[in-house]
């Protein structure tokens, strides 16, 4: 780590020890060289484009970051050589960041430990580390400063942000997922939602030692999705829905043809043969919108092997569940719910959403055929996140989808630090679709369903 990075980390080390200490915010966000800053980001950029060198075409290089630092350290030398050393390198680092990075967030984007990043408006940034949100002593100079971040972060995937369309999904160079939403829309300021990735994809191995699930989940999950089961995660915002797919996406195997489908391209895949597809919002006259829908029912003519959609929740949802049952086993998506039976519940509603006045029974009997397993996924009251429920849609009953629970998440109290304990257990109940699995090679011991095993 350069000196320059040591410094930015303990300066927000050092911001967030004086909130906690009790010290006065407002005195935190004073900073007694805005006035010299000002002047010397303009200079550096008027110097950068005389040279042919407009920063912003090299996001992230780390030479016109050092090229950067080195101008302003020079200029602060001539014009203002009072301010102490440890200042002037402070100065340096925000400007270099400003210029060609993501401004004040750039510090709390490089950290590993930091997991999501919530700008509500130019004074107040929050941050979520290990499942708890913080509060730093970050801060942008005004709102302005928020929206040229912003427009920086959106403007490379050739979206837009503005009054006419104040809200915007985009994506950052490390797949980071960006939300921003504007006034008049944000009454106190442009608002900025970043969900971090790993920039190395997590594996299911790193999901054990998180305590989401156990090995024996883990290599029936892995036998789940090589057995081409059409498989739903569910759960809550922030639950780690996207990260179960991404890891679940990685057990499909290398020669088979994948298809993916988001709003802002997140799933990491690491396999060869794979046609990533991203939608598109409507231009400035309102028109050229392609949705998730007409993705969905793109990719049928596209043979895939297996088509993954990031998340369904409208009316692509009808045209998912006809890909399953038309030959397209082995598909992934995800969905927002509180449960296994409320997934089904939000299919249903979804359904309806495309239109068609199709009976409920119907529309349950699309389900119950298309889909075989539901992965839920919870965010507990300690940050960690588990996978509760591992469900078998078995079928129908009458005009109700029967659901069968193969593996759960047994709380059993909270430790002296907080921590949620508890363990896997296995229901004894041997799923339906094992045969499913067979067909294709894969056979699980009996031991895999053992709940004495557990």
């Amino acid at each position: 780590m350069t000196l320059l990075a040591r410094l930015e980390k303990q300066k927000l080390t050092n911001a967030e020890n004086s909130l906690k200490s009790g010290k006065d915010l407002v005195q935190l966000k004073r900073d007694p060289y805005d006035e010299i800053k000002s002047k010397i980001h303009k200079k550096v950029i008027e110097e950068l484009k005389e040279n042919g060198k407009d920063s912003e075409k090299n996001p992230g290089s780390e030479s016109i970051a050092a090229k950067i630092e080195e101008m302003v350290l020079d200029i602060i030398k001539k014009e203002n050589d009072n301010i102490p050393r440890l200042d002037q390198l402070r100065i340096a680092k925000e400007i270099s960041d400003d210029a060609i990075a993501f401004g004040p967030i750039t510090s709390l984007l490089d950290d590993p430990d930091i997991t999501e990043i919530m700008v509500n408006g130019p004074d107040d940034i929050y941050i979520e580390r290990k499942g708890k949100i913080e509060l730093t002593g970050i801060f942008f100079r005004n709102n302005n400063h928020v929206m040229h971040i912003i427009e920086k972060i959106v403007a490379p995937l050739g979206r837009r942000i503005d009054e006419s369309s104040p809200m915007v999904d985009a994506r950052l160079p490390d797949g980071s997922r960006v939300n921003a939403i504007i006034p008049p829309l944000s009454l106190k300021g442009p608002a900025i939602t970043i969900r971090k990735f790993f920039k190395d994809p997590l594996t299911i191995d790193n999901l054990i030692e998180f305590g989401t699930l156990t090995p024996q989940v883990g290599h029936f999950l892995e036998a789940c999705v090589k057995g081409r089961l059409n498989i739903i995660v569910s759960g809550g915002t922030g639950s780690g829905k996207t990260t179960t797919l991404n890891i679940l996406s990685g057990f499909i195997p290398d020669n088979e043809r994948i298809v993916t489908i988001e709003d802002a391209a997140e799933i990491q895949l690491r396999q060869r043969h794979v046609i990533t597809l991203e939608s598109r919002p409507p231009n400035i006259e309102g028109k050229g919108a392609v949705t998730i829908r007409d993705l969905v029912r793109n990719s049928l003519r596209m043979r895939p092997d297996r088509i993954v959609v990031g998340e369904v929740r409208s009316g692509e949802a009808l045209d998912m569940l006809q890909a399953m049952n038309t030959g397209h086993d082995g598909s992934l998506t995800t969905g927002h719910s509180n449960s296994p039976r409320d997934m089904l519940a939000r299919l249903e509603t979804m359904v309806l959403m495309a239109g068609m006045e199709l009976p409920v029974k119907a529309i349950r009997e699309q389900i119950a055929s298309a889909i075989n397993l539901i992965i839920h996924q919870s965010r507990m009251k300690d940050g960690s996140r588990k996978i509760t429920h591992i469900t078998e849609v078995q079928g129908m009953e009458g005009e109700i989808i029967t659901l069968q629970d193969v593996f759960v998440f047994k709380q059993e109290g909270i430790d002296e630090e907080g921590k949620i304990k508890g363990k896997f257990a296995a229901t004894g109940i041997r799923p339906k679709f094992l045969s499913n699995l067979e067909a294709y090679g894969i056979n699980l011991p009996f031991e895999t369903f053992d709940p004495s095993l557990f």
